[in-house]
């Protein structure tokens, strides 16, 4: 087992008919005068000559209009059928037009038909697990029969949802029958990861933390792993998007501060993720506040709830190739796993000793004694060393800046350790943010064929009511908390650039931020900046497909993920803080390496927002 932290046809002229009815006509008018010196040398009576030309005469004449009244008639047809063919082509244009819009149709309704039954699956799959925690808790099976019949679920190449799309109708006894019976079934390999944590979305989306751990759980089960989530079952935690949510009636203990507490489990389902709510009983204040952090005795609560989520592994008969552990408040686990549940014992005293740990064993330089302040533990810093990988989460910086300056202490822990060190990119799902593929938006485009950009630009200035033209550039700006000195950054950057008609949309991302930008909409009355008072999810998509540039609160951005949402849409990211100041944006991480993304990062990081529009007017639509 190992431990993680973190067509025209062309038409005669009716010009030519004249020309044509007198070459025809001249033929016979000639004729008709060698007729008459035949008559005037023969008889000498000129009368009647012409007698005898009036027939003649008329009979031309009948045969001219004739001929006229068929061309003409032939002329009419010919531009009836021209009008004819006109109407036909417009209305196969409007044929193909709408054969196009009823395929994307059927394209979006196939892309979600096979996400819900993705997402169906995946809840069947995820809650079977819990169904086994509770057949173990209660007796009915053995805690080695209940690790074969989660490998069979997790490995089978026989669907599982195919064969359980009822369980919910069946009881613990008719669903262990099929389960038993299920068994000879073929599986494949795959990992059993359990995260322990503190927060996730859309349950208790506190922070970055939230959303890494609900990404990297969507990601690791679509490559066909199975991932489960522990967390606290706190008072206020948003149960909208929860499938199947239920409390095991069994017994459960934990071992804190030397004595067994009870506890209640519920299971329930997200996104297609299993995830196991602990509930203390007598130590229930814990979890029942206003906030998730900032208590005086947040080491006790979230120690016992590590204790507490290894004792609910170990009595389940879980056996996870990986449990992947999050930040301080679990770190925790890492020293638990090896010193006392790889080896089975409890031990006493001080702090440590609430959740079974042996302080003298573990208060030393290589353990968990802090560097600076000797005379403490650090539990983060057990965490980094009882793991077998620490992922890092920061967007824009190296491996090697975080140890040197940003490590809070830990340089000389994370030096060592440096061969577990993973930086990733906090908190952000490319499978959701990811222009190739988003279905908000009016057109898709990618790195290597930008035109689908012009099209949402010219969309997003139509809905806004802003002047529909590619070549005007358009700056995009969200904020989840605005404060002063963001204001009067945000003034000063919006009059320096509205001279040279740049455009701009403000969108807040939280009821704070809403608040503050109305008081900067009284200050900038101007018809090129559009406020849009709540968030939208569609429109946020839009706002970073549609702009030149995204205006950033900070790089540094681990919650939203601004920097990276715009690096991935095209956009040129500029940070309210840079009006004549110079900021290097590095990213030294794989996320987004291609030649345009390089470009952005590379060239934009560094600009202020009057110098970014003079960049883009200079190259515009970023063409690679």
């Amino acid at each position: 087992m190992n431990i993680f932290l973190h067509t025209a046809i062309p038409f005669p002229s009716p010009f030519a008919f004249p020309k044509i009815s007198s070459t025809i006509i001249s033929k016979p008018v000639k004729a008709c005068a060698a007729v008459c010196c035949l008559g005037l040398e023969g008889h000498g009576n000129s009368k009647m000559s012409e007698e005898m030309l009036q027939p003649v005469k008329s009979v031309q004449e009948k045969k001219h209009n004739d001929i006229w009244q068929l061309f003409s008639e032939a002329w009419q047809n010919i531009m009836f059928l021209n009008n004819q063919r006109m109407v036909a082509m417009e209305e196969l244009d409007k044929m193909k037009r709408e054969n196009e819009i009823l395929l994307d149709r059927i394209e979006q309704l196939e892309m979600k038909k096979q996400n819900s039954c993705g997402k169906d699956r995946l809840f069947i799959k995820s809650d079977l697990l819990p169904r086994i925690d509770s057949m173990v808790l209660t007796g009915m099976i053995s805690t080695g029969e209940a690790a074969g019949l989660r490998m069979m679920i997790l490995d089978s190449k026989v669907s599982v949802a195919d064969d359980f799309s009822d369980i919910h109708h069946k009881n613990d006894a008719e669903l262990l029958a099929e389960l038993r019976h299920f068994s000879d079934k073929c599986k494949k390999k795959c990992f059993h990861i359990v995260h322990v944590c503190t927060e996730m979305e859309p349950v208790i989306p506190v922070g970055s933390l939230a959303s890494y751990v609900t990404g990297i759980s969507c990601a690791l089960q679509r490559k066909g792993h199975f991932v489960e989530v522990v967390l606290p079952k706190y008072a206020g935690l948003i149960l909208d998007e929860v499938q199947g949510l239920r409390e095991i009636e069994a017994e459960f203990y934990s071992y804190f501060n030397g004595q067994l507490h009870n506890n209640k489990i519920w299971t329930c389902v997200v996104h297609g993720i299993g995830i196991t709510f602990i509930q203390p009983i007598f130590h229930s204040s814990f979890f029942s506040r206003e906030r998730v952090y900032g208590y005086a005795d947040d080491f006790e609560r979230f120690s016992y709830f590590s204790r507490a989520s290894l004792d609910y592994i170990l009595r389940s008969g879980k056996q996870p190739d990986v449990i992947h552990i999050h930040n301080w408040q679990t770190a925790i686990v890492g020293p638990l796993f090896w010193d006392v549940f790889s080896k089975q014992c409890l031990v006493q005293p001080d702090k440590l000793a609430l959740c079974g740990l042996e302080p003298s064993r573990l208060h030393r330089p290589d353990r968990l004694q802090d560097n600076t302040k000797t005379h403490l533990v650090n539990i983060l810093k057990g965490g980094i060393v009882y793991s077998n990988k620490v992922i890092l989460l920061s967007s824009i910086h190296s491996k090697g800046l975080i140890i040197r300056s940003l490590s809070h202490g830990l340089e000389p822990t994370l030096a060592i350790h440096m061969d577990k060190l993973l930086v990733a990119p906090c908190g952000f799902d490319d499978s959701i943010w990811n222009p190739s593929t988003d279905h908000y938006l009016p057109q898709r485009y990618s790195a290597d064929d930008m035109k689908g950009k012009a099209v949402c630009k010219v969309a997003l200035q139509k809905h806004m009511g802003l002047s529909e033209n590619a070549s005007l550039v358009l700056v995009g700006c969200m904020f989840s908390e605005v404060s002063d000195v963001d204001l009067e950054n945000i003034k000063a950057l919006v009059w320096i650039a509205s001279k040279k008609g740049v455009q701009f949309i403000f969108m807040g991302l939280s009821k704070i931020s809403s608040v503050a930008l109305e008081s900067l909409q009284e200050e900038l009355k101007d018809d090129n900046v559009i406020f849009i008072k709540e968030y939208e999810e569609a429109m946020s998509h839009l706002i970073f497909a549609g702009s030149d540039v995204i205006l950033c609160q900070s790089f540094d951005d681990p919650v939203l993920q601004v920097l990276l949402k715009a690096i991935r849409y095209g956009a040129a990211p500029v940070a309210t803080n840079l009006v004549d100041k110079q900021f290097r944006l590095i990213i030294d991480h794989d996320f987004e390496r291609t030649n345009f993304s390089q470009y952005i990062s590379n060239v934009f990081g560094s600009l202020s927002l009057s110098q970014a529009i003079d960049e883009i007017v200079r190259i515009p639509r970023f063409t690679f």
